[in-house]
């Protein structure tokens, strides 16, 4: 019997059993292991890559943005420039690589590859240098940041006052926080871009709207008040769409945490605790709650006595009744009785009290400490 041969299209050698089981794969079939790899190659690599960074905050074009690559120094960009844009073989297995960079001048970094591999149970070499050039540019973010712009503007202010100087601090710190959790996630349109205390209260600058209100909605969930906003048409953009600039008025509630009012009711004065939604807080003559009825909200009719800050701590001198103790006015020293509220610790020696015009009144220690 005569033994059926195949044959190389390339040499004209004979293929081997294993040549020819691959003849019907997609191994480049009927053609054999030598004219195979003759014709193969590993890597497939461009002639020269351009690397658009920004010289400012380091971060590198690709596709159609600008992506924080978090490189050290422009050599790691070259790498993962390098990485991305090179191919390796679908046929090749058990495939390494190794780069050796040689910088040629403070743009262009020469990018010396060499990769290994198995290719039909033999193994492979290949060298491949390829030129990188580094063009330093302005990012859209750095360029936005250096040319001030802004898309909304945060005005915290306080109704019938000015915000204190812990409300200033903690908007500040809210703004700043917002903006670098956006910023930590990969948000590269989160920045201040300006932060001005006036005498009326702060006003803050911010890259976007959106972040705009977000800022706006913690700052009134952590210190009370209102949110109006305003627009305003400041141009169109390239694709003709206006393009507005929005004010957001942060508006604090009349009274703050700490603050001692006296309500219009005639149940006497109040410590407050909270202004979110409502003025919540303990009455000073008996330790009963408080809290404005549901149409007055954070602004009920009522006049500041005072804060916690104006106690002072005096002697306790005795305990008259369920209703009532003498301590020392702490202006005149003379014996003067006061109501006796049920937080009020009879135990003690002392106790802190604040006197306004209403008359003298005992504050929860812890309140105050």
């Amino acid at each position: 019997m005569t033994e059926s041969r195949q044959l190389c299209p390339r040499c004209g050698g004979t293929l081997s059993p294993a040549e020819r089981e691959r003849a019907s794969s997609r191994e480049r079939p009927g053609i054999c292991d030598v004219c195979y790899l003759n014709e193969f190659d590993l890597v497939s690599a461009p002639e020269k890559i351009r690397v658009r960074t920004c010289a400012t905050c380091g971060a590198v074009y690709r596709g159609n943005r600008w992506i924080d690559v978090g490189a050290r120094d422009y050599t790691d960009v070259a790498i993962d420039e390098v990485t991305n844009a090179l191919s390796v073989h679908v046929d090749a297995e058990d495939v390494a690589w190794g780069v050796d960079p040689e910088q040629i001048d403070v743009n262009t970094i020469r990018m010396h590859c060499t990769f290994t591999g198995t290719v039909r149970g033999t193994p492979v070499e290949e060298h491949v240098t390829v030129p990188v050039s580094i063009a330093r540019e302005t990012c859209t973010q750095c360029g936005r940041k250096a040319g001030g712009y802004w898309a909304s503007l945060i005005q915290v202010r306080a109704t019938e006052r000015t915000p204190d100087a812990d409300e200033i601090a903690t908007a500040r710190e809210i703004a700043e926080t917002y903006i670098r959790e956006r910023e930590d996630a990969g948000d590269r349109n989160a920045f201040i871009t300006e932060t001005d205390e006036t005498d009326d209260g702060l006003d803050v600058k911010i890259s976007t709207t959106q972040m705009g209100r977000a800022i706006s909605d913690r700052i009134t969930r952590r210190l009370g008040g209102t949110i109006e906003d305003h627009a305003t048409l400041v141009t169109e953009d390239s694709d003709g769409n206006e393009v507005y600039r929005v004010t957001y008025s942060v508006r604090l509630p009349r009274f703050r945490q700490g603050d001692v009012i006296d309500p219009d009711d005639g149940k006497g004065p109040v410590l407050v605790r909270s202004v979110r939604g409502a003025v919540k807080g303990q009455r000073l003559t008996t330790g009963d709650r408080y809290e404005s009825a549901y149409e007055e909200g954070e602004t009920p009719d009522a006049r500041k006595l005072g804060s916690v800050d104006d106690a002072e701590e005096t002697t306790l001198v005795t305990v008259e009744d369920e209703n009532a103790v003498q301590v020392l006015d702490p202006e005149t020293y003379a014996s003067t009785t006061i109501p006796r509220p049920s937080y009020l610790d009879t135990g003690s020696e002392t106790v802190f009290v604040l006197k306004s015009r209403v008359g003298l009144h005992a504050l929860p220690r812890e309140s105050v400490e």
